[in-house]
């Protein structure tokens, strides 16, 4: 009977483990279509990206309002969950906080088109915007802290800082092809740099 239960159990969990992969597909597929065409970009093309029928999506998330929450918690889980790893495999510090801030330029990005796929649900964006914050700023703050301390970079800049500040940078990228953020967002980098 032991077995039989086990068996069961067992079943039960691989089940589990294929629907949050098969969740983590849909959340990277419509991640990926977002980055290209916004958050109003249509099913079918996350559906195409992901290799799904658009069922699976609506069961899954059965408004964009939903489907955009969860990438949003999805990409600043991940970007959150990458600080430390850069911090850890990174040659130098500042190496990991430059790769970080790419990492967190690439989810503004995403982020484009936030505010009106929600701007009926505010209550939902402050506590986005709140996860956000709570996620982010003490990974920002261990990588500019490390890089500080390896006498890298200077330490007259907290996260919530430099985190706007690259938010400022991103702001109206997408509507200006001779604007170049990511640019402006190395040389920000570059400039945290402690003067020799």
């Amino acid at each position: 009977m032991n077995d039989i239960g086990q068996g069961t159990g067992s079943a039960a969990g691989s089940k589990r483990k294929d629907a949050r992969r098969n969740r983590q597909t849909l959340l990277d597929a419509a991640a990926a279509v977002f980055v290209t065409s916004g958050v109003e970009a249509p099913v079918r093309d996350i559906a195409a990206k992901a290799d799904v029928g658009m069922g699976t999506i609506y069961r899954h998330f059965p408004t964009r309002a939903d489907l955009v929450i969860a990438v949003y918690r999805h990409q600043v889980d991940a970007c959150a969950e990458a600080g430390p790893a850069l911090l850890a495999t990174g040659p130098t510090p500042h190496a990991a906080l430059g790769r970080w801030i790419d990492l967190f330029v690439d989810f503004l990005v995403t982020k484009h088109g936030l505010a009106a796929a929600l701007q009926t649900d505010n209550a939902d964006f402050e506590t986005l915007h709140a996860y956000f914050l709570d996620r982010l700023l003490p990974v920002c703050t261990q990588l500019l802290d490390a890089a500080a301390a390896s006498g890298e970079i200077r330490s007259d800049l907290n996260a919530y800082q430099l985190m706007r500040g690259v938010g400022n940078l991103c702001i109206g990228a997408d509507s200006d092809p001779r604007y170049d953020a990511r640019r402006l967002v190395e040389l920000l980098v570059a400039g945290l740099r402690q003067p020799r």
